[in-house]
């Protein structure tokens, strides 16, 4: 009788139980993709002009990208002058954020001035240069 008993106890799976693991791992996961600060990049990469009184800005703006080729960039898109106030009519109507432009240092004055005028007749109350110290 007791070497049964003593069989069906070695028998048993003495593993360790990994569902409390998995739970918390999950429940961690969860916390950092909800507490994580979103904020949509223009897409592309751009040589800023450097600036000696250049500043931080607030976390929440809407961000515009400009090429050396004139090519204007929203979240990955190539948006051009034409749409720029069709994309930021409604996000600005959702929330007053200030337009920050990343423009490549080549950018002729003349493109960077229509893509200001077209932020500002999107209803942008700010619209600022991004720059490097």
């Amino acid at each position: 009788m007791q070497s049964r008993l003593q069989h069906r106890l070695e028998s048993q799976d003495k593993g360790i139980d990994m569902s409390p693991l998995i739970d918390v791992v999950f429940i961690l996961l969860i916390f950092f993709i909800v507490t994580t600060v979103f904020v949509r990049e223009t897409g592309v990469e751009v040589d800023k002009p450097q600036s000696m009184t250049a500043s931080q800005i607030p976390s929440r703006v809407i961000l515009l990208g400009i090429t050396a080729q004139g090519q204007v960039f929203y979240d990955g898109a190539n948006i051009g002058v034409a749409g720029i106030r069709a994309t930021l009519q409604p996000l600005l109507a959702q929330d007053d954020k200030p337009v920050l432009l990343q423009v490549d240092k080549t950018v002729p004055t003349s493109l960077l001035v229509q893509v200001m005028d077209e932020a500002k007749l999107a209803g942008a109350a700010a619209v600022s240069i991004a720059t490097k110290q």
